[in-house]
């Protein structure tokens, strides 16, 4: 479990700085034609910053399933956060292109979005719960 968390934060950074890059500089020529708006661009580079955040996080709970054994809370953990990016970070990637790609009728991505965020959001709550089950401290005496 640990080397996949790490894996798998690896190479969603790779891809988060790919993506980022494409919408630095493969998106903006449809800011000119009016396919694309700054506030689908914003949505982008939202998807590609949330992207990056839960790959360090995947590579730092991986670290901690190293440091201080594996558990289920902690894989549940890495789940959650792969299935946050596929849901929240492509839902976004998806939202803001569908006018470039050419399926603006993809109405039902909007409501995958939260579900990734609740993903995000359940899985730092099980890192939290995992970290004070095994009573992961920083050296502290108190």
């Amino acid at each position: 479990m640990a080397n996949r968390s790490i894996l798998f934060g690896c190479i969603s950074a790779a891809l988060a700085v790919i993506l980022g890059a494409f919408a630095a500089h493969g998106l903006e020529k449809h800011l000119e034609t009016g396919l694309m708006d700054l506030h689908r661009m914003e949505i982008f580079e939202t998807g590609a910053r949330y992207q990056m955040y839960h790959a360090f996080a995947l590579i730092a709970l991986g670290l901690i399933a190293k440091v201080f054994g594996e558990s289920k809370l902690l894989k549940a953990a890495m789940w959650l956060f792969v299935t946050g990016i596929l849901f929240f970070c492509v839902s976004l990637y998806l939202l803001a292109t569908r006018n470039v790609i050419g399926m603006e009728n993809w109405t039902w991505l909007g409501p995958i979005t939260p579900l990734g965020g609740l993903c995000f959001i359940t899985g730092w709550i099980l890192l939290a719960v995992a970290i004070v089950r095994k009573k992961i401290t920083t050296g502290s005496t108190e």
